[in-house]
């Protein structure tokens, strides 16, 4: 038998007060969404002004980095023609992300989840997913 740690709704909602603040922060209005570590939903949120095509996107950000324990821009990195791994972004019905954003949530070395943040540039959305982590570690 296998024992694994997965997030609760309330550490989602921790993550995602801590993205909410940072994207607040940079002014920025996010869409941001959590999953456990299959990859499955757990919370979300729209902020006032986060983009329509980011709620698909921040979910599909975070089931990447939650169920593939890995985050969207290390996809990104090689996703180039020619890569082994070029055209990872069509598996599983196209839910695969190499945008970056997505970051794997991880507590003593193990994957509990993942978050994915989208409306701003990548680098905002994974600074916004980074805060969200270092809220939620800092509260445990």
């Amino acid at each position: 038998m296998i024992s694994v740690q997965r997030l609760s709704i309330e550490d989602a909602r921790v993550l995602i007060e801590g993205a909410r603040e940072k994207a607040t922060e940079i002014g920025v209005p996010m869409c941001i969404a959590v999953t456990d570590d299959s990859g499955n939903l757990i919370a979300f949120e729209r902020m006032d002004g986060g983009k329509a095509h980011s709620i698909v996107v921040a979910q599909d950000k975070a089931f990447t980095a939650g169920a593939a324990r890995k985050a969207t821009h290390e996809y990104n990195e090689v996703n180039t023609p020619g890569s082994l791994a070029f055209g990872i972004h069509t598996e599983h019905g196209g839910r695969v992300s190499s945008v970056g954003g997505g970051l794997p949530v991880m507590v003593d070395g193990e994957c509990v989840g993942g978050i994915g943040a989208s409306s701003g540039s990548p680098q905002q959305d994974m600074d916004v997913s980074q805060a969200g982590i270092d809220h939620f570690l800092a509260s445990l």
